[in-house]
């Protein structure tokens, strides 16, 4: 017998029974939540960001640490500078003496002997070019014979081989001061003694050998991120990047950038072609022109990290929840888009014409 109204009458206490308040405030808010829900997913804005973690880095390599070098081998016998000291261009950093005290006295002594050699073998080339001249006249008026003539040439040939010789003698031993001169190592640039190579000091060193890091203290910062493969594609430069800096407070809401505080603002200037050996894909940040300056050199330093956020484009929440969970990469850039379509539009142009062509010309 199906169920009717009226059957309520012969069941009053039935029928004054209600559902409670709570439950029924309780099933209003979950609908109104529900609803408030799908109506945020569907038309809040979320900003993509393709996330990477990198550090701060020197733009030019002249500001980048740099080891300093022994010149020549030898015995480290003085050291001038010492950790955290600041030096300036030309400063001595260290002196590297030979292992052989009298070294440069005897390439002194050597020098003269070589060039008393040099002295020797241009006089004595001289005498033998004014012999040729004159078995040369004694040839003509037929006094000697040509063997004669031949030889007094051939003698000068020979001095102006040892005069070549001899030269090139010099030439090596000036080599050879000029590279003992530079016993002591000087600073290629100003900068701060960052570490010094103590456990050198009294041994034997080899040209190479690490002496001394020197460190700049003012340098043009770019930020180093490095982003996962799966986003690096849609990564181009002249993209908007924010930025936290290590140390430096902020809060931070990759969606909603307008809200983040302690932010700072950059640029994609140059992304690699090729992986880092973690597998991860390096994009070198600048300063965006017109913003916020990044905290000074005193606050974030060469080497500090620093957490990025490179913006892409503009999609609902909801999209993003539903990309997230299917780990979907991020949408494509407007231009990228256009590009494709265009690229598409013209193979798909180039094919129909192949097609009539072929179309036009099958016999009938």
């Amino acid at each position: 017998m199906p169920y009717r109204l009226e059957h309520l009458e012969h069941f009053p206490t039935l029928a004054n029974m209600k559902a409670p308040r709570v439950v029924i405030i309780t099933a209003w808010l979950v609908a109104l939540a529900i609803t408030a829900a799908a109506l945020i997913m569907a038309f809040v804005p979320w900003v993509q960001t393709a996330n990477g973690d990198g550090l701060v880095v020197a733009l030019n390599p002249d500001d980048r640490a740099a080891d300093v070098s022994a010149l020549v081998s030898g015995r480290i016998t003085e050291w001038y500078v010492k950790d955290g000291e600041q030096v300036s261009e030309g400063q001595p950093i260290a002196r590297v003496v030979d292992l052989d005290p009298d070294y440069l006295t005897r390439l002194a002594a050597e020098r003269a002997q070589i060039e008393a050699e040099i002295a020797a073998v241009t006089q004595s080339r001289a005498t033998a070019a004014l012999d040729v001249n004159r078995t040369q006249q004694l040839f003509r008026e037929g006094l000697i014979a040509r063997r004669d003539y031949e030889l007094a040439q051939i003698k000068v040939a020979e001095g102006g081989a040892k005069l070549a010789e001899s030269r090139a003698k010099l030439q090596r031993i000036d080599v050879q001061l000029a590279r003992q001169s530079s016993q002591v190592v000087r600073a290629p640039r100003a900068g701060r003694i960052q570490t010094v190579n103590a456990g050198l000091s009294g041994s034997v060193v080899s040209p190479g050998s690490i002496l001394a890091t020197i460190a700049p203290e003012t340098a043009i910062r770019a930020v180093a991120l490095y982003v996962d493969g799966r986003d690096i594609a849609l990564v181009r430069p002249g993209q908007h990047v924010r930025l936290e800096f290590e140390g430096w407070p902020a809060i931070q809401f990759s969606g909603w950038p307008s809200v983040a505080q302690g932010i700072f603002d950059g640029r994609v200037r140059a992304v690699d072609p090729t992986s880092s050996p973690s597998g991860l894909f390096r994009v070198l940040v600048d300063p965006a022109p017109g913003k916020k300056p990044w905290p000074d050199l005193r606050f974030t330093k060469l080497g500090a990290k620093v957490r990025g956020w490179i913006q892409m484009e503009t999609v609902s929440i909801g999209y993003e929840l539903w990309r997230q969970l299917n780990d979907f990469p991020l949408e494509f850039d407007k231009d990228i888009k256009a590009s494709m379509t265009g690229k598409d539009a013209k193979d798909g142009a180039a094919k129909d014409d192949d097609a009539t062509v072929r179309k036009a010309g099958k016999p009938k």
